[in-house]
């Protein structure tokens, strides 16, 4: 599987000179006040002008350009801008996949930009002339949004300040949310608090699954490849979580080192202990498909209470971290696994709140004839429909995702083209995940909103039924035996959707660990700026890295 993108290789070394001299004007000439080396909508404007294309025809570059909406564009998305820019001017029709069919990607020659090169030559000098000992124009450092994050840091950064949509979710978190997630231990009970890494993390793909349903060899197929430490064979081969993710060389880092690396998004993984961190590990290597996705190989589900209770860790409990993470998980069947076990039937409810992340796929199909193949596919509708309790049909993919040719002989012609349909499918669906990537960001950010504003009338309700003198230990009991009521009573108060409301036995086990009595009273400053965020904030960011030219 590849994912469409321009790497700075396939653009000739004299035009990439050329592209990044422009880059470098555009960025901190006359066209842009931060030099952070990104291109925002407002530098792209004034820049893109020179080319006299339409602006329609503008509005179809950036949106190629910048296929994952992220509201910039770095030089290698620039480059991409530019060899667009040109194909348009030579009279083309601008597609999305107009580069991929341009066979010569070296020799396009950049376009033309009328009055460019006096402007960046002007720059040039002005750059020289304050700075003699330096060549080329002066590039301000970027500003990092990682001291957001840092307690030293106090200084409120202006939402004018940020230059993507991501480093104003940063910025919004840290000012609105966080102070919020920290007064009511929102990080105790649900999510553990965000770290810049998890803003800048890579989509994230799951593979679920009982064992020897494909996952490893789902993931060999994609990659071409085996990643270091896979293990494949019909018995229950990977024996922990395996995070695939890209790097310089080939290697595998413990699950110790890999949870307490700052620009790694699993420093949450610590709370399930040392038992589970020696069952994990990342596995890193070069390659095109890993630099947009991170995939994650899980051990296979296995049958029956007794494989349950020898696990050392929560195994339930970490597939539900990893599901609030992943942009994608898939749930792999194979005609001759479709029951559906009590620890599989229990990390599929870990996934509520997650159903649009879900995909199944029904792997190895081709090991059964058609008829047979009917039938498996009516029993997994049937188990999936016991479990997953939603009237929507799940979208159901259905193929042999392996480097071995299909077996003809026993799906016949009709059945090859059906798996051959199926795959370009669930490909497409994964190419698109990159591109999705920020409006997944979005998506959760304001998910994890929600559930902190909820979390905190629940915990300031909680608080405020507790007596002020006698009988407190007491009382704390009767409101947690009674929980689900003061569920429903804060639903009334504040009008708020049940749907959204924690699991009431998880919050129970939690709260068993407090003392009520301690938590915060109500503080409606915090809940007001959280509202703010919701309604005015990230409406507003929004609109400010959307395409410049709609």
């Amino acid at each position: 599987m590849e994912i469409a993108s321009l790497p700075i290789s396939l653009c000739s070394k004299e035009h990439q000179k050329i592209y990044q001299d422009w880059f470098n004007f555009a960025d901190s000439g006359l066209c842009s006040v931060y030099g952070d080396g990104r291109i925002t909508g407002n530098d792209a404007t004034k820049f893109f002008a020179m080319s006299k294309l339409s602006r329609s025809e503008l509005k179809q570059v950036w949106a190629i350009a910048d296929s994952k909406r992220q509201g910039f564009l770095s030089l290698e998305k620039f480059i991409t801008a530019m060899q667009l820019v040109s194909l348009a001017q030579a009279g083309n029709e601008l597609s999305a996949d107009i580069l991929s069919s341009v066979v010569d990607l070296e020799n396009i020659e950049p376009p033309i930009m009328e009055g460019l090169g006096d402007l960046v030559a002007t720059a040039n000098s002005s750059a020289n002339y304050s700075n003699p000992d330096v060549t080329g124009p002066a590039i301000p450092q970027p500003l990092s949004s990682a001291r957001w994050f840092s307690s030293k840091s106090k200084k409120k950064v202006p939402l004018s300040a940020v230059t993507s949509i991501i480093d104003g979710l940063k910025r919004l978190y840290t000012e609105k949310l966080k102070p919020l997630e920290i007064t009511y231990q929102f990080n105790d009970f649900l999510s553990p608090l965000l770290t810049s890494s998890d803003f800048d993390a890579k989509p994230m793909i799951m593979l679920l699954g009982q064992y020897s349903t494909g996952k490893t060899t789902f993931l060999k197929h994609l990659l071409k490849c085996n990643y270091p430490g896979a293990h494949i064979g019909p018995e229950p081969t990977t024996d922990r979580f395996v995070v695939v993710m890209s790097g310089p060389d080939e290697r595998s880092i413990p699950g110790n080192t890999i949870a307490v690396q700052a620009d790694m998004p699993f420093s949450g993984l610590t709370t399930f202990g040392g038992s589970f961190l020696s069952k994990f590990e990342c596995s890193q290597m070069p390659h095109a498909l890993l630099d947009h996705i991170t995939f994650v190989d899980t051990p296979g589900v296995l049958s029956g209470e007794k494989q349950r209770t020898q696990r050392s860790y929560d195994f339930t409990g970490v597939t539900s971290w990893f599901a609030a993470k992943c942009d994608l998980i898939l749930l792999l069947f194979d005609p001759h696994k479709l029951d559906i076990s009590d620890e599989f039937k229990r990390v599929i409810a870990s996934l509520r709140g997650h159903d649009d992340k879900i995909r199944v796929v029904l792997n190895k199909a081709d090991q059964v004839d058609t008829q047979q193949l009917m039938r498996v596919y009516g029993a997994l509708m049937w188990s999936l429909g016991k479990v997953l309790n939603t009237p929507e049909v799940m979208r159901v993919y259905i193929g042999s995702f392996n480097d071995k040719p299909i077996n003809e002989a026993a799906i016949g012609p009709i059945g090859k083209d059906l798996f051959e349909k199926e795959q370009d499918d669930l490909l497409s669906d994964l190419k698109d995940i990159p591109k999705k990537a920020c409006d997944r960001r979005i998506n959760e950010f304001v998910k994890r909103a929600r559930a902190a504003k909820i979390h905190a009338y629940i915990i300031s309700h909680l608080k405020k039924e507790m007596p002020a003198m006698m009988g407190k230990a007491k009382a704390q009991q009767k409101l947690i035996d009674s929980l689900e009521d003061q569920f429903a009573k804060v639903q009334r108060e504040f009008h708020l959707p049940a749907g959204d409301f924690p699991n009431v036995d998880h919050f129970k086990a939690v709260l068993n660990g407090y003392n009520i009595d301690k938590f915060e009273k109500m503080k409606p400053k915090l809940i007001q700026a959280v509202d703010d965020m919701l309604g005015y904030e990230i409406p507003e960011l929004l609109k400010n890295f959307r395409n410049p030219y709609d």
